[in-house]
């Protein structure tokens, strides 16, 4: 009988070692296949980079153990350009982007996927934490929330192209982070106690901000006005591009009550601010929208919104304006709502859909 080929993006850590491993023991022929970034560690934090060179040999080491092919691809310039471009774009805007949501449509489930297709593969499976399923009426494939919801990952995965799902194997998505660490230690695999990688590879381990500083960001580094609500102004910040919706440290203002970012204006390079009560919003407006379900123009549903990856999803009701573009009115306002960020729709833990975050309101 022929073994089913299947790529697994192996990125040096416990996870995706993990889903090759388990896998491999399923019976499938496995190959590892490691992006390479260019990337190495930026001298801060202890955690290790994903994608540099000690991921790749890390990875390696675990393909070598489960008698694997392994290979390395170099992604540098996809990521600069599909990527870390955008990154640096958009804080000179003065939002707030995911870098993650784009590297997942644009490389990860993009060009790495037409890789393992060229390689023969039936599938591509990565360490994600998230479970695809098949809705049997229509026989179509969604994204659905994780076992482990401390540890899912479908926020990140709502734009990538639902026609390539049912190619798509996630091996952990049934699993907690807590089984995943105790599977690498069973069989002894080389990565087994390594701690997990930082969220954004390109950062080197370096704060967002001391990256775009080395990138010489222009208008976005520009020093501006700090000012609250009533136009009265408190300070000066060194530039929109290092300042995000929400933030209260590193303002420099002395004030009886904490103050938080409220708004960026990049038309006139200033910084609102305001106490915490004023950082809640009742709504939003999303642009670039996609849906896994028809939604006629004008109609209004209600599902649960999720508006950064760390955040609870609270209940909204959404309004289809046009084709791309929705209003989403929550149930309960929400704290520091962050253009540039995405918003995420479930229904039963099964992603709806989602889009960039425009404006709060």
């Amino acid at each position: 009988m022929v073994k089913k080929r299947v790529v697994v993006a192996m990125s040096g850590g416990v996870d995706s070692s993990v889903a090759a491993l388990l896998l491999n023991n399923l019976g499938y022929e496995v190959i590892g296949l490691t992006m390479c970034f260019g990337l190495e560690r930026g001298g801060i934090g202890k955690r290790p980079v994903c994608c540099g060179f000690e991921a790749s040999r890390d990875a390696k080491k675990v393909a070598d153990f489960l008698g694997i092919k392994h290979y390395n691809l170099n992604f540098a310039n996809v990521l600069n350009g599909k990527v870390i471009k955008k990154f640096i774009g958009e804080y000179a805007k003065g939002r707030t982007p995911n870098p993650c949501v784009d590297c997942n449509r644009e490389i990860k489930f993009g060009e790495l996927f037409k890789k393992a297709l060229k390689l023969g593969a039936e599938y591509l499976a990565t360490g994600h934490y998230v479970r695809i399923c098949r809705d049997k009426g229509t026989n179509k494939y969604f994204i659905r929330a994780a076992k482990d919801s401390f540890k899912d990952q479908s926020y990140f995965l709502y734009d990538i192209d639902k026609k390539v799902l049912p190619k798509i194997l996630f091996p952990l998505g049934e699993l907690t982070k807590q089984e995943v660490r105790a599977i690498a230690s069973k069989f002894k695999l080389p990565v087994a106690d390594k701690p997990a990688s930082q969220e954004i590879c390109f950062l080197g381990g370096k704060d967002y901000r001391t990256f775009l500083e080395t990138r010489m960001l222009k208008p976005g580094a520009k020093a501006g006005i700090i000012e609250d609500l009533r136009g009265n102004i408190l300070g000066r910040h060194k530039g929109i591009a290092f300042y995000t919706i929400g933030q209260r440290a590193g303002l420099g203002i002395a004030h009886k009550e904490p103050l938080y970012v409220l708004r960026i204006n990049p038309k006139n390079n200033k910084i609102i601010v305001g106490v915490r009560s004023e950082a809640y919003s009742k709504g939003l407006i999303a642009k670039g929208v996609r849906f896994s379900v028809r939604l006629a123009e004008g109609q209004t549903l209600e599902f649960k919104a999720k508006i950064r990856y760390n955040h609870t999803p609270g209940l909204a009701k959404v309004k289809l304006i046009n084709r791309s573009i929705v209003s989403v009115s929550f149930k309960k306002p929400q704290f520091a709502v962050t253009p540039g960020q995405a918003v995420v729709f479930y229904k039963n833990g099964a992603v709806i859909g989602g889009g960039t975050i425009e404006k709060s309101f």
